[in-house]
C-alpha cells in the first residue's frame, strides 16, 4: 500500500478513527518537512500543518471529526504548506455506518501549480484581448474627436478620409469580437453550423479581390471549372480562406496562390506563398490561440479558428513545404455523403 501511494504525484494522508496518522506518502513527508519513513503514529494534526492566507489552521477550520455526522467530504480549498507553497487539499470521511462516527479519514494535497499556470494563461488572454481592442478603439476616439472639434475646419475630402478610417476601425474590431465569439464557440463544443451547396470558385474570387484591395502583392487562383460543390456553412467556408489568405499575405512573400481540386474524400484547398515556409516544429503550434508568427501583427486568432471550422465540418488542415519554397495550408473539405 505504501509503494502505491508512493508512487503517486500528490500528497496522501491517512488517518485512523482516533486521527492518528496510519499512512503517509512521501510526497506528502516532503511537502510538510518530514524525514523520510516519519509521520505514521503521529497525530493527524502535527502533521498536517497547513494555514490559510488569514492564518486559520487546517484543523480548526475543518474539524473533521466533528460536525454533522452526514458529512462524508471535506471540499476542496486552497491551503499553505509550512514553506509557504500553495497546495489544494480536499478530504474523504469513511463513516462504519451512515450518521456514525468517522472510521477513517483520508487528505489529498495537490499542487496549485496548474491552477496557477491557468490563472496566467487567463490572465494573458485579458491582456491580449485589451491590447487587441484598445488600438482600433484609440483610433475611432482620435478620428472622432477630431471631426466633432474641427468640423468646420475640414474640407469635405478631410472629412471623407476620416470617416473611411473611422469605419475600417469600426469593422476590425467587428472582426475581433467575431473571432473572440467563434473561439468561445469553438472551445465549448457550440460552434453552429447552417451547410448548404457552395462554390468555392465563387467564395475564392470574393476574398482574393477583397485582400488586394489592401496588399500589393499579387493573389492568384487556380480553380478547375469542373470542381464539384461542398456542402458547408458559407459564412465559414469565407471565413477560412479569409483566413488563410491573410496568413500567406501576413507571414508570407511573393505570389499568393489558391488552388483547388477534387479529391475521393472531397475538395482540396491549397494556400501557397513563396517566403522562408513554416518550421515543422512549430507547426503544431500555429494552430493555438493567441500564437503569433515573429511576432507580427493580427490576434494571433486565425489559424486557430480555421482549425476549429474545419473540424467542425469533419474536414481537415495541414501545413508542408511549398514545393520550390515558401508555405503551403491545406484544408479538405469532405464530400456531403462524408459529412458526419
Amino acid at each position: 500500500m505504501v509503494d502505491v501511494l508512493d508512487a503517486l504525484p500528490d500528497g496522501v494522508v491517512v488517518a485512523d478513527s482516533a486521527g492518528i496518522v496510519t499512512e503517509i506518502n512521501d510526497t506528502a513527508r516532503e511537502q510538510f518537512g518530514l524525514d523520510p519513513g516519519a509521520g505514521v503514529g503521529l497525530p493527524l494534526r502535527k502533521v498536517l500543518r497547513l494555514l490559510d492566507t488569514n492564518g486559520r489552521d487546517w484543523w480548526a477550520v475543518n474539524r473533521p471529526y466533528q460536525g454533522l455526522t452526514t458529512r462524508t467530504a471535506l471540499a476542496e480549498n486552497s491551503w499553505l504548506l509550512p514553506d509557504g507553497r500553495e497546495v489544494l487539499v480536499t478530504g474523504r470521511l469513511v463513516r462504519a455506518e451512515r450518521g456514525g462516527e468517522v472510521r477513517q479519514l483520508g487528505i489529498v494535497l495537490r499542487s496549485a501549480r496548474g491552477r496557477e499556470r491557468l490563472d496566467r494563461e487567463r490572465s494573458d488572454l485579458v491582456a491580449t484581448v485589451a491590447h487587441e481592442l484598445r488600438s482600433p478603439l484609440t483610433g475611432l476616439r482620435g478620428f472622432v474627436t477630431t471631426l466633432i472639434t474641427k468640423w468646420e475646419l475640414l474640407k469635405d475630402d478631410q472629412k471623407l478620409l476620416l470617416l473611411q478610417t473611422v469605419n475600417n476601425d469600426a469593422e476590425r474590431l467587428g472582426r475581433l469580437i467575431h473571432e473572440l465569439l467563434d473561439v468561445a464557440r469553438i472551445d465549448t463544443g457550440r460552434l453552429p453550423l447552417y451547410p448548404r451547396a457552395v462554390e468555392l470558385p465563387d467564395v475564392v474570387a470574393r476574398v482574393l479581390a477583397s485582400a488586394g484591395h489592401t496588399t500589393g502583392r499579387e493573389l492568384r487562383a487556380e480553380m478547375p471549372a469542373d470542381l464539384p460543390a461542398v456542402v458547408a456553412d458559407p459564412d465559414k467556408v469565407v471565413q477560412v480562406v479569409t483566413n488563410l489568405v491573410d496568413n500567406a499575405i501576413r507571414h508570407g512573400e511573393g505570389t499568393v496562390t489558391v488552388q483547388a481540386e477534387s479529391v475521393p474524400t472531397g475538395v482540396r484547398l491549397r494556400v501557397d506563398d513563396e517566403g522562408d515556409g513554416i518550421p515543422e516544429e512549430i507547426r503544431g503550434r500555429i494552430f493555438t490561440k493567441f500564437w503569433r508568427q515573429r511576432k507580427s501583427a493580427g490576434s494571433g486568432l486565425g489559424m486557430y479558428i480555421v482549425h476549429g471550422l474545419m473540424r467542425a465540418h469533419g474536414g481537415d488542415v495541414t501545413i508542408e513545404d511549398r514545393p520550390g519554397g515558401g508555405a503551403r495550408v491545406t484544408v479538405e473539405f469532405p464530400h456531403a455523403d462524408q459529412q458526419g
